[in-house]
């Protein structure tokens, strides 16, 4: 049998799904670059496979940001699990960005519930169980990356204070110098006048 006596064997939902299943296989869900030089932003889009890095794409799932501590990561999560579960290839660094998501995750909770392994309660639970452990960490991140940016303006602060410190000592002691100088000179200018011999009256 061939492939398209296969198809003309299937009614129009199963038609319809092939056709989706077959779209997604051709695309792929990618970084699109944005922000400025240095700064960079990105959009997760799905896009065609064959298209340019940065251009027409079919839907933006959301934006990643690599410049804060931890990374923020926006994502449509539902729109990205459907892209997954019909066979959209993710690259590298996007399939670590879902996986960080749950939606991975998700998708083989989905899997054990179309086996008969779970119930949809019960995979919901574990999704809840490891999103809760997975904010935990986040915040542990977040906290940590504060802390650290606090002991650096303290360091920062307290190097500042120490050459202003140094600075003013310097001041300080130029201005004490010309002090002890202009007194010196002072005392000595007074001396001289004080030494200045006394005019001898003429002998008549």
């Amino acid at each position: 049998m061939t492939t398209d006596q296969k198809v003309a064997g299937l009614n129009p939902a199963e038609v319809t799904q092939v056709f989706l299943i077959v779209i997604a296989m051709a695309t792929r869900i990618r970084l699109q670059r944005h922000g400025k030089k240095n700064q960079p932003f990105y959009h997760i889009v799905v896009a065609d496979g064959r298209a340019p890095r940065d251009g027409r794409y079919i839907e933006r799932l959301g934006t990643y940001n690599p410049l804060t501590n931890p990374a923020d990561v926006k994502i449509n999560f539902d729109r990205a699990l459907y892209w997954v579960e019909t066979g959209a290839s993710p690259s590298d660094t996007v399939r670590a960005l879902l996986r960080h998501e749950g939606v991975y995750l998700m998708k083989h909770l989905r899997g054990g519930i179309a086996k008969g392994a779970l119930t949809e309660n019960d995979a919901q639970r574990k999704f809840d169980a490891w999103k809760e452990e997975r904010n935990a960490k986040m915040n542990n991140i977040k906290r940590e990356a504060a802390d650290a940016q606090r002991d650096i303006a303290k360091k920062r602060l307290a190097a500042e204070t120490k050459v202003k410190e140094a600075i003013l000592a310097k001041v300080a002691a130029k201005q004490q110098a010309a002090a002890e100088a202009a007194a010196a000179k002072a005392a000595e200018e007074a001396g001289e006048g004080e030494e200045a011999p006394a005019t001898e009256t003429p002998a008549e």
